[in-house]
């Protein structure tokens, strides 16, 4: 009897997204959702940073990028991207432009970063 993959393994990993793909299709898109913990006093700052217009991320495959607080967390800067697919994005981090705003905000940051990916099959707003 074959032993079943770990919880978290490669293995079981391709085995939930290849049952997703069959019950809702080809995944639409690649989603982060996380937190970034960010010095004292320095939330605006950085969520100023992050909302500047880049270009470069439309034409890497970002389509959506938004940036959010919260007061009950004065220092967290909420940030949801929607990516082609999770490739795109790991690319996208060598990219010079993306590479010079991720250097731009490190000092703001205070260590802490939470989240979590999915892929999303669908869209009640999309039909």
């Amino acid at each position: 009897m074959p032993l079943e993959p770990r919880a978290h393994s490669p293995a079981r990993k391709m085995a939930r997204a290849a049952t997703s793909r069959a019950r809702y299709g080809p995944a639409m898109t690649s989603v982060n959702a996380g937190t970034l913990g960010v010095q004292p006093g320095k939330r605006e700052e950085l969520a100023g940073r992050l909302v500047r217009r880049n270009d470069a991320l439309r034409e890497l495959g970002c389509q959506l990028y938004e940036v959010g607080t919260s007061e009950e967390q004065p220092d967290t800067v909420f940030v949801v991207e929607s990516w082609d697919n999770a490739s795109t994005h790991r690319a996208s981090l060598q990219h010079p432009a993306v590479s010079a705003a991720i250097a731009e905000a490190r000092p703001l940051l205070n260590g802490r970063f939470g989240g979590f990916r999915f892929d999303a099959f669908g869209s009640p707003l999309r039909g």
